[in-house]
């Protein structure tokens, strides 16, 4: 518990960029170059206990994309954030929540799935930030954590959200994802790369990726879970790691109310803010 006890010192630093510097610091994030211009540079930045499980599946990958993504530079999230995702230590990996692709928008991709790095505040005087509610996805998984708080029952419209005593709760999008971390849960997309027009082609080529990984983590650490939501639950082989959970995507309103969403969050109790 000691490190994660340093991670929530992190919390509510407000830069991103000083957010990864502080977590290299508590060991958290593996170190970080000032300058990431190669992709032997985003290897170097993962958690060392990742690196020989990339390295390998990078092998399984064409080496004519790897070329091109190091020479082209319109594609998110780029070198900087390209493998992210791998700052969470492999020994403190319980789940690999996947996600489809990187956010289409610069402000927005940071190399973690369903990290909107564009959202800020989650709570507004009207319920939730104007931002959170742009975000569909965010919106209604902070709905659904709600409801399985009980802070939420029937009526989850903003008045409601807006009624509730947030003191004792989160206030940010990077407090949330920084939370799940902590819980074990790596935020992985299934293609690390977004370019526009060019979504399933990236799919394609991240898939040998994808699949030499879970090969590994098979013989390594079994004991991973898988929380698949949405169309990317079609693109899993269900014969390697354990699945956790499988459900719709966030951005459909019946995730809210799903029974299985609410009793594998309910647990981790992922809005609390907890001060050490």
């Amino acid at each position: 518990m000691a490190i994660i006890h340093s991670f929530y010192d992190l919390l509510m630093i407000s830069n991103f960029e000083f957010f990864v510097q502080k977590s290299i610091r508590y060991g958290f994030l593996s170190k970080i170059k000032a300058q990431v211009v190669t992709l032997e540079d985003s290897i170097n930045a993962c958690h060392p206990e990742w690196t020989a499980l990339i390295k390998i599946a990078l092998q399984h990958m064409q080496p004519n994309y790897l070329k091109k993504l190091s020479e082209d530079k319109d594609w998110l999230p780029g070198l900087h954030y390209l493998l992210a995702a791998f700052s969470l230590p492999l020994s403190q990996t319980h789940y690999i929540l996947l996600g489809e692709s990187p956010y289409p928008r610069n402000a927005s991709a940071n190399g973690y799935a369903f990290w909107d790095n564009a959202v800020g505040e989650l709570w507004s005087p009207k319920g939730l930030s104007t931002a959170v509610n742009k975000a569909t996805s965010l919106r209604n998984f902070i709905k659904m954590l709600l409801v399985a708080r009980g802070d939420l029952q029937a009526d989850v419209t903003q008045p409601a959200i807006a009624r509730l005593d947030k003191s004792t709760l989160i206030h940010s999008a990077k407090q949330l994802f920084v939370k799940m971390m902590g819980q074990g849960i790596l935020l992985l997309n299934a293609s690390l790369v977004y370019s526009k027009g060019n979504v399933p082609y990236h799919a394609r080529c991240w898939k040998p990726f994808m699949s030499s990984l879970f090969d590994q983590l098979m013989l390594i650490k079994p004991s991973i879970q898988l929380i698949l939501l949405g169309n990317v639950a079609k693109q899993v082989p269900l014969n390697k790691l354990k699945v956790g959970l499988v459900a719709e995507h966030p951005y459909n309103v019946s995730f809210i109310t799903n029974k299985r969403v609410i009793a594998f969050f309910k647990p981790m109790d992922l809005l609390a803010y907890e001060k050490y």
